[in-house]
């Protein structure tokens, strides 16, 4: 859920940029997205629109739209998208859209963990590093809060203890088939990556050793 958001807020962040090079090159600049479907036109403010209104907006093909006037929703917008000349950014946003669904039912929910995100300055290599340790508190918080939109939560340092004492050798395979959002796979990769020392290590690495599925829709097998 939290990857089409934080996708929009990165997609934002890097328009003013191109805005700005724009603006000092003398260029006209045209946005990728347009007014009122922009991150900084619904998302920016953090008592903007919320609840069902919020949910309506983001679901619906028709929908009131944050400046008050009826068009059609946010993933419809997005999905709609198309370039002057084909294989630009618009397309490209088209395409990530057309499989997104949001699974948040809870509008006021889905505005606090928009709140949170828009506080990550994906222009500043300081804070895009934390960003998985921020997508794994934001589970942890949600995970009461958010009923059956929350995640089973396995803090990281556990994880990476349980990694340590299993000791996985390279050329073993790991198989997580409840593997949410991949924290012990994406552990046990770190430990055997360690030992990797040839062309065909990292390929048994990379190929055979972590394997996982996950039941929940919208999921897909990190294989």
């Amino acid at each position: 859920m939290l990857t089409w958001v934080m996708f929009l807020k990165f997609l934002d962040d890097m328009e003013q940029i191109r805005e700005q090079k724009a603006e000092l090159a003398g260029e006209r600049f045209k946005p990728a997205i347009e007014p009122p479907y922009s991150w900084r036109d619904w998302a920016a403010k953090e008592d903007g629109i919320t609840g069902d209104e919020l949910i309506a907006f983001v679901n619906q093909e028709k929908a009131v739209r944050p400046d008050g006037t009826k068009g059609a929703g946010l993933f419809a917008c997005l999905r709609g998208l198309r370039g002057a000349d084909g294989g630009d950014r618009r397309d490209v946003i088209a395409t990530v859209f057309q499989g997104v669904v949001n699974r948040m039912i809870n509008g006021y929910l889905l505005r606090d963990v928009i709140n949170k995100v828009n506080g990550i300055h994906f222009t500043s290599s300081d804070e895009v590093h934390p960003l998985s340790a921020f997508y794994e508190t934001m589970l942890r918080e949600m995970r009461d809060a958010a009923g059956q939109n929350g995640e089973f939560y396995t803090p990281r340092p556990v994880v990476r203890f349980m990694v340590e004492v299993t000791d996985p050798k390279l050329g073993e395979t790991v198989l997580d088939p409840a593997c949410g959002t991949g924290g012990f796979l994406v552990e046990t990769y770190n430990h055997l990556e360690a030992p990797c020392r040839t062309v065909e290590d990292r390929r048994v690495l990379q190929e055979e050793s972590i394997v996982g599925g996950e039941a929940k829709p919208g999921r897909p097998d990190p294989r």
